[in-house]
């Protein structure tokens, strides 16, 4: 399930990695106990005589069918659609023969919140949202398992954590770009941009 380390670019590890939430397979399984249950049945009462075995084969193939057309799309999509986070951008995947899939650099991302109902709430799922500043900036991610902890890891990488280190998924040893550097980052010799006056110039006032 986790993404290929040769997809990860140098320093880059993964935070969290995980599949959509497995409610998505409820409809699957419930499919599956009707129709083995109902082509249980239907198999017992088929009177017998030279056409009970073709009608049981019958039975099994259309159950068979309804099981592929209605049961597999919804599980290979849960089995396809993954929500990896690193350290500098969160990833999406999707789709079984054509996959999709998207890269947002953390450093990119503006706001993130959750919101779950009461089932998902029950279930221990929920939905995230994104802001991010690039194009089409607001993401929407549905039925991701334990929301919470995902909005926390993402906020603790985006903003830094209790103990203050920086965020945006920057390493302890590394400086983030010029534009995000703080002004108590600026090197002592460095004068400020927002002085009008040096003090050379007031002395000789």
């Amino acid at each position: 399930m986790a993404i290929s380390a040769k997809l990860l670019g140098e320093d880059e590890y993964i935070v969290v990695d995980t599949r959509t939430h497995w409610k998505a397979l409820i409809f699957p399984v419930f499919l599956l106990l009707v129709v083995a249950a109902g082509g249980g049945f239907l198999a017992a009462i088929v009177p017998a005589g030279s056409l009970q075995t073709p009608a049981r084969i019958a039975i099994g193939v259309v159950g068979l069918l309804v099981l592929i057309v209605f049961g597999a799309k919804p599980f290979l999509n849960w089995f396809f659609s993954t929500y990896t986070l690193t350290n500098r951008r969160l990833i999406t995947r999707h789709g079984i023969l054509t996959r999709t899939g998207r890269d947002i650099p953390l450093m990119r991302i503006n706001d993130v919140s959750y919101e779950h109902g009461l089932i998902d709430r029950m279930l221990g799922c929920g939905t995230l949202q994104i802001q991010s500043a690039s194009e089409g900036g607001h993401v929407v991610l549905p039925d991701v398992p334990h929301v919470e902890m995902m909005h926390l890891k993402m906020s603790d990488l985006l903003f830094g954590g209790p103990d203050g280190k920086p965020g945006d998924g920057y390493l302890d040893d590394e400086a983030p770009p010029e534009h995000q550097r703080i002004r108590s980052q600026r090197p002592a010799d460095e004068p400020d941009s927002e002085t009008l006056f040096s003090s050379d110039d007031n002395d000789r006032r």
